[in-house]
């Protein structure tokens, strides 16, 4: 289960590779895109598959906030079903008790790492985008305050701007952020980097730094080479191209725009990694018994995935749930 193509393009895609890869195996549906006010048909989606026979194992990404109750409604109905998580919104303790395996980006840690390539690039401001909804979520809210943290140590203004929830596909949350990028950029200056907690709006904070020719961009939300960069632009990008492929294009693309230096991104997309690493792990373990529980097991799908290295440490002791790193690259 992602979400829609709208909504979720890296989870939707992804999930689609699996589809293809393991044909007759895997069925990919979506949540409804207003999910927040849609958690019982999302939870009514997924205790309605439990009554099938057939079903061994679900994978919901991103595990969007209800995620936990619907896991443990399917539980008392099949306790035999294995159930991943990716990019768990619950709260962490929630996550851990309801599924066999999470796995989503290292949000807190990605606050201090955020600030210090901004710092690195030439920053001394970072403009913050979050709205409600987003700032609920433990992982973010703590992610958030890290930030403001880091930026205090290191002299540099920490400037949270609360934005329009982009729940709503080409809602105001686009034109906002294209609205306000050069109002910030006016009233911090042009050594201000920009950072937004959703990926709906990428591509046009993206295409607003490269129009303003200043600023800075570190990483996505959930950042990858195919996340925003490609539409903004204007580079036609096969869904199928290698990380490293894409990245030169990418940072080529930069360069003839005269921005080298601003931009930036992880070396693979966090969320088809993780999504294709975690769906073939649960098969495997159907298939052929594999551990989901075991780190070396769980690491080495990711990195084969990933193509390069994937930092891992756990959420709580003992938890089965994973807070990664890939490696940052800067175009």
């Amino acid at each position: 289960m992602t979400g829609s193509s709208a909504q979720d393009g890296e989870d939707y895609r992804a999930a689609q590779e699996i589809a293809r890869r393991f044909p007759r195996r895997v069925m990919h549906i979506t949540y409804p895109d207003n999910f927040p006010a849609e958690s019982v048909t999302v939870a009514a989606q997924l205790t309605g598959l439990a009554g099938e026979a057939k079903l061994k194992s679900m994978v919901i990404g991103q595990a969007i906030p209800g995620s936990a109750a619907a896991a443990r409604a399917v539980r008392a109905l099949r306790p035999d079903v294995r159930i991943g998580f990716v990019t768990p919104r619950d709260d962490p303790d929630s996550v851990a008790a309801a599924c066999d395996l999470a796995i989503g980006p290292d949000e807190i840690e990605r606050g201090r790492a955020i600030v210090a390539s901004a710092h690195d690039m030439g920053a001394r401001s970072v403009v913050y985008y979050s709205f409600p909804r987003h700032l609920d979520e433990p992982l973010l809210a703590a992610q958030r305050d890290m930030m403001r943290s880091e930026c205090a140590r290191r002299g540099m203004r920490f400037a949270p701007v609360t934005m329009p929830d982009p729940i709503v596909a080409d809602g105001p949350a686009r034109e906002f952020v294209i609205r306000d990028v050069p109002r910030e950029l006016q009233r911090l200056g042009p050594a201000t980097a920009f950072y937004a907690t959703c990926n709906e709006v990428q591509e046009q904070l993206i295409r607003a730094l490269l129009d303003a020719k200043q600023g800075y961009f570190v990483e996505q939300a959930l950042p990858g080479p195919s996340v925003g960069y490609s539409e903004a632009l204007d580079l036609e990008s096969p869904e199928d191209a290698e990380p490293d492929s894409l990245n030169t294009t990418l940072r080529q693309g930069v360069a003839a725009l005269g921005m080298s230096g601003h931009f930036g991104t992880w070396s693979a997309s966090v969320q088809e990694v993780t999504m294709r690493a975690m769906g073939s792990l649960m098969l495997d373990a159907l298939d052929q018994g594999t551990n989901p529980r075991d780190s070396a097991t769980v690491n080495r799908y990711l990195e084969r995935e990933a193509g390069a290295p994937v930092h891992m440490r756990r959420a709580r002791p003992g938890a089965n749930q994973w807070l990664i790193l890939l490696d940052h690259v800067t175009y």
